[in-house]
């Protein structure tokens, strides 16, 4: 998702020889679960910036791949919230940029 610059973790991470298991799963992930199809089907109830202020809502794409990673993992949201700190290969598939993005 996107052509963000990978931090020393990141980099560490994609230059390693052996894909883990999550890695694995994740890649296999991306490509069976039909991404464009689900945004469409969400996005016209997906929360939109309000005219009255307040935060912004976090990118449609972004929570629906931490929602499923949750659900693969079975994590509550303060462990999906470390997770996404934590864990650089997860912060990739939820497209998350640990420099620059707030975690949701």
């Amino acid at each position: 998702m996107g052509g963000k610059q990978l931090g020393f973790s990141d980099y560490e991470q994609t230059t390693a020889k052996k894909q883990t298991k999550r890695e694995k799963f994740l890649a296999e992930m991306e490509a069976v679960v039909p991404w464009d199809a689900l945004i469409a089907l969400i996005e016209p109830i997906y929360p939109k910036t309000s005219k009255k202020g307040g935060r912004p809502p976090y990118p449609l794409a972004t929570m629906l791949r931490i929602h499923l990673l949750q659900q693969w993992y079975s994590l509550s949201d303060p462990a999906m919230e470390e997770a996404l700190i934590e864990v650089p290969t997860m912060r990739r598939f939820a497209g998350i940029d640990l420099i620059s993005d707030r975690i949701p």
